[in-house]
């Protein structure tokens, strides 16, 4: 139902774009950049949402309202919020949608053809967001999956103490300081956290730059719960089908796989880096940056990221 809303709503946003703009959004689903991102400033290839009128804008959110849950699209219009008290730019109290000022460059991009039986994808990425959606034969790939903030908490001004992405940083500390010293001691990888989550904006993620750290086999059922609920604020950023699908894929591929790892600060404004690490799932989390109040942090999925397992089914089925 997802796919067939996702189709729908592609269409109806291309259908309300004038020539030009149909140009700078559509691509082919082969282009050599498919997967080509980044989360950092700069220009990608698209159409920026201030490019778009507020109806349009609309329609674009609809992409959004679909992919994401409630919490994950509170958590992206959170993600605006905080780069628009960052650049002084305008912003409701509420950080209420898309429009946050025609200064923000987030740029939105589909890729093949909604309207046909081909895969095709449509993806949203700017500076500290970024949102890969693939949708193949009635599948969806939802990964690379980037969400930031700088800054972590608004230290001054009218938004003073505004904080973004809190449960994130909250959850980490909760599960290390749940651990037992022995446990601890295996979690705690490194004294000083790196300083950006590992994995970069690689195409493909390498969990081999990871040092793995406390396995899931280690944990007491409480510990379990906490490492459960930290995966679940990546996860749960997702719209329900994908989400479930996610938890189905790390239980079929060995939940006691996973593995927890802690590097720098062991409380808070201190720089600190986590990573949770098995066979198909990939969380980072790094706040180092501007005093420790600047955040990183990703979901991968290993199998799947832009959809790759999908697209082997699709393209050995069709061979």
């Amino acid at each position: 139902m997802v796919v067939d809303q996702t189709r729908e709503a592609a269409q109806a946003l291309l259908g309300s774009l004038d020539p030009g703009q149909r140009e700078k959004i559509s691509a082919p689903f082969d282009t050599p950049d498919h997967d080509v991102w980044t989360y950092l400033p700069g220009d990608r290839p698209g159409i920026t949402l201030a490019e778009l009128s507020a109806d349009q804008r609309e329609l674009a959110m609809r992409l959004l309202e679909l992919a994401l849950s409630e919490r994950g699209l509170a958590d992206a219009r959170s993600v605006l919020f905080a780069e628009a008290v960052r650049r002084g730019l305008p912003q409701t109290e509420s950080g209420s949608t898309i429009d946050v000022g025609s200064d923000q460059r987030y740029f939105l991009r589909i890729l093949g053809d909604p309207a046909g039986l081909e895969p095709w994808a449509w993806r949203i990425n700017g500076h500290h967001l970024a949102l890969h959606v693939t949708m193949v034969d009635g599948g969806i790939g939802f990964t690379p999956q980037f969400f930031g903030a700088e800054p972590a908490e608004v230290l001054s001004g009218p938004h003073a103490g505004l904080r973004t992405l809190p449960t994130e940083q909250d959850l980490g500390f909760e599960l290390l300081n749940a651990l037992e010293p022995g446990q601890r001691a295996a979690a705690i990888v490194a004294d000083i956290a790196p300083d950006d989550i590992l994995t970069r904006h690689d195409p493909v993620a390498d969990p081999g730059v990871l040092r793995r750290g406390l396995p899931y086999g280690e944990l007491n059922a409480g510990q379990r719960q906490l490492l459960s609920l930290l995966i679940g604020q990546y996860v749960g950023r997702a719209a329900g089908p994908i989400g479930l699908q996610t938890w189905q894929d790390i239980t079929d591929h060995g939940i006691e796989r996973l593995t927890f790892a802690w590097a720098g600060g062991t409380e808070p404004g201190i720089g600190h880096y986590y990573s949770i690490a098995g066979p198909s799932f990939l969380a980072e989390y790094d706040n180092t940056q501007d005093d420790a109040n600047h955040i990183h942090s990703v979901w991968r999925d290993l199998r799947n990221d832009w959809g790759k397992d999908l697209l082997a089914a699709h393209y050995a089925m069709h061979r």
